[in-house]
């Protein structure tokens, strides 16, 4: 079987420069991970390479070679340098010419400007240099990946060892190129495109699934893992974003302060199992009553919060009433248990100020203390008259804690 070497170069082409674009869309999806970067942008220069490969004739233009080769040994030393980001070391920049700029030095003396097995040696080493060093990195590396990481290991091993071995194997293959000169370099190249697309494929897949595990890992520190829906950290960070927005063109905007009522109770009465079960039921009536855009958030224990952003006083009134009816309809019976749990709901709005989300939920809370003291399942609504009551009663609580210890210094 004869094969046409101008038809393998450009089988070889577009393969190298698909791969090459599928890892840059790779990393441009997650710019993080700069080794998918970095094999993208060798695979292109391998490409590149082999363009001016095939631009030679019957008899070898030697400044395209080399410069073809120059190209083929700085492409294998960037998948190397990838290699080391993709462990987290340090690249080595005087490496990624070091077996260009050697070659071309050597290709410069005249005794081995028609050495042809000298020149196709000395390539040899550099390249099996660069893939065993490859292999080497992912050898020492501790991704998590070891399923990925092994077959690029042995791959690139028997790719630098394919190299070293590339004459003998010439004569023992099946098949046989029509142009003989290089025709062993041509073939070991060719013969690598399909290691190279198994581990390319390998590293694409590799950086999904870093991908989704750093997302898991994320949305893990972001969420309620019981309730799932926001935490303390993520609602405050984001109802922080919410005012950043808002600085500029101040919004009308309700915080809510949430609070289920004889929580302690229904663990004791239940247990615990069922109380976490009355939470995720408050959790999925509260998703149910906001719109999507509003902010939902657990803060501890039993006591939630929502900012809900360009909203009336009447509209936030609606959904604080509709949070604790579909609630308190959802708990009438847990789990074939009569719970009959509710929610005492403190409610504050503020009309075209700048939003201060820690001083809205300390009024929500004065406003949630009252809905509590007034009986609970209930909306309260802040007000001066109340937030001024609130801190006179607060400031009396101080005074009296600080008298005895006053009376106790004046006896002494």
């Amino acid at each position: 079987m004869s094969l046409d070497v101008k038809t393998l170069f450009m089988v070889t082409i577009y393969v190298e420069a698909i791969l090459g674009l599928l890892l840059l869309f790779v990393w441009v999806q997650n710019t993080a991970i700069r080794a998918v970067a970095w094999w993208g942008f060798a695979h292109l220069i391998r490409a590149a390479s082999i363009v001016l490969f095939g631009t030679y004739g019957a008899a070898p233009d030697l400044i395209s070679i080399d410069l073809a080769n120059a190209l083929l040994f700085t492409s294998f030393a960037v998948t190397w340098t990838g290699a080391r980001l993709f462990d987290g070391r340090p690249a080595e920049p005087v490496y990624l010419v070091t077996g260009a700029v050697l070659w071309l030095l050597v290709c410069r003396l005249p005794v081995l400007a028609e050495a042809v097995e000298v020149r196709a040696l000395i390539a040899t080493a550099i390249i099996t240099a660069y893939t065993w060093l490859t292999a080497y990195e992912f050898w020492r590396g501790r991704s998590e990946a070891l399923v990925s990481r092994w077959p690029a290991i042995f791959m690139l091993f028997a790719h630098g060892s394919l190299f070293l071995l590339r004459t003998p194997l010439v004569a023992v293959l099946p098949f046989s190129v029509t142009d003989g000169v290089y025709g062993s370099v041509w073939l070991t190249v060719l013969s690598f495109e399909a290691l190279l697309f198994t581990i390319s494929i390998a590293f694409i897949l590799l950086a999904m699934a870093k991908e989704r595990t750093e997302l898991r890992h994320r949305t893990a520190a972001m969420v309620d893992p019981l309730t799932g829906i926001a935490n303390r950290r993520s609602f405050m960070q984001d109802a922080a974003h919410l005012a950043k927005r808002h600085a500029g063109s101040p919004r009308p905007t309700a915080v809510l302060l949430i609070d289920l009522d004889h929580f302690k109770s229904i663990n004791d009465r239940f247990g615990h199992a069922l109380g976490d079960r009355t939470l995720e039921i408050f959790a999925l009536a509260a998703r149910h009553s906001v719109r999507s855009t509003d902010l939902l958030g657990r803060l501890g224990g039993e006591e939630f919060a929502a900012v809900l952003a360009d909203t009336t006083r009447e509209k936030a009134v609606a959904v604080a009433e509709r949070i604790r009816a579909s609630f308190a309809q959802a708990a009438l019976e847990v789990d074939n248990h009569p719970v009959g749990a509710t929610v005492s709901i403190g409610l504050v709005h503020c009309q075209d100020t700048v939003l201060d989300v820690h001083e809205l939920l300390a009024q929500a809370d004065q406003a949630l203390y009252c809905a509590k003291e007034n009986g609970r399942n209930r909306v309260e609504i802040a007000s001066l008259d109340m937030i001024l009551k609130r801190k006179a009663d607060h400031d009396a609580a101080l005074a009296a804690s600080a008298e005895p210890a006053a009376v106790k210094s004046a006896a002494a």
